[in-house]
């Protein structure tokens, strides 16, 4: 079963048992809001977008498990920021509260991003006060209404909840070995889940032969932050895929990797949801 809040947000509940494991791909919507006025390239303004990650993850409820999905684009507004990582030299107008911009909001890439890249703006001026605020009433505060319910939800019923917040990263080099992980996990230095659900997916995904580093260079931001307090059984983790490995970079297009990575996820999804099963089922049983 699936529910849908407008173009906001979908979440795809379990087929069968449900278990306390839930995933979410808030940078992978393609429906692009009529009122979205940029004026950069569409092709390079797609380029932001997490593409097939919800496919990827498609078989999260056949598995018990839960998958919640944005369908707006990351580049109308970031769910994975901050309400109030805002750069007041962005906007026509005077933020009526106090704001917060991070170093990513004065790079242009914050909750509302005024650069396409570097160089390349998004919009032909700056965007009013009104218009931002509309999309954090219509589409940021729905989707973490939506991601707030349904971690409330399993933790109340389980006593516990893993949560993996689900992105693809471009391909790049970094270390001294160079080479282009295929993975990042990040807990926000061990801050975000307990240590054995973070070691769980590094170890297994390293298994299959994948490259992995944790918080390197990706830690998890605000989905991770806002969400996991692992003292109280709420845990979560960032989840950052190399695109090479299922995707064409320029064109979008899925090649052969694709049902392979798809097939490795699924084994992953079958450890970690054994491992949310036995936690819970300890919990049940104190």
């Amino acid at each position: 079963m699936s529910l849908v809040i407008d173009d906001v947000v979908v979440r795809h509940d379990p087929v069968g048992p449900a278990v306390p494991l839930l995933f979410d791909s808030p940078h992978s919507g393609t429906r692009y809001p009529a009122d979205f006025d940029f004026t950069c390239p569409f092709p390079l303004l797609r380029q932001a977008e997490d593409t097939h990650v919800d496919e990827l993850f498609g078989m999260v409820p056949d598995l018990g498990a839960t998958l919640l999905c944005a369908l707006f684009p990351r580049s109308y507004i970031d769910v994975n920021r901050a309400p109030d990582d805002i750069d007041p030299a962005m906007l026509d107008g005077v933020w009526p509260t106090p704001v917060n911009p991070s170093p990513k909001s004065v790079a242009g890439m914050g909750l509302v991003r005024h650069l396409c890249r570097p160089g390349i703006p998004m919009y032909d001026g700056r965007l009013p006060v009104l218009v931002v605020q509309d999309r954090i009433e219509n589409y940021w505060r729905p989707y973490h209404e939506l991601l707030a319910e349904t971690i409330d939800g399993l933790h109340a019923r389980f006593g516990a909840v893993y949560h993996i917040n689900c992105h693809s990263m471009p391909s790049f080099v970094i270390g001294p070995d160079r080479q282009s992980p295929d993975f990042v996990v990040g807990d926000r230095d061990g801050s975000t889940a307990e240590r054995g659900f973070t070691r769980l997916v590094v170890e297994t995904l390293r298994a299959m032969g994948y490259n992995v580093r944790l918080n390197d260079p990706y830690k998890g931001v605000e989905l991770v932050r806002r969400y996991s307090n692992p003292a109280r059984g709420r845990h979560s983790l960032q989840l950052e895929i190399d695109r090479r490995l299922y995707m064409n970079e320029e064109t979008l297009e899925p090649h052969a990797g694709f049902q392979e990575l798809r097939e490795d996820l699924t084994r992953l999804i079958c450890v970690l949801r054994d491992y949310a099963q036995d936690r819970a089922g300890r919990l049940a049983a104190e």
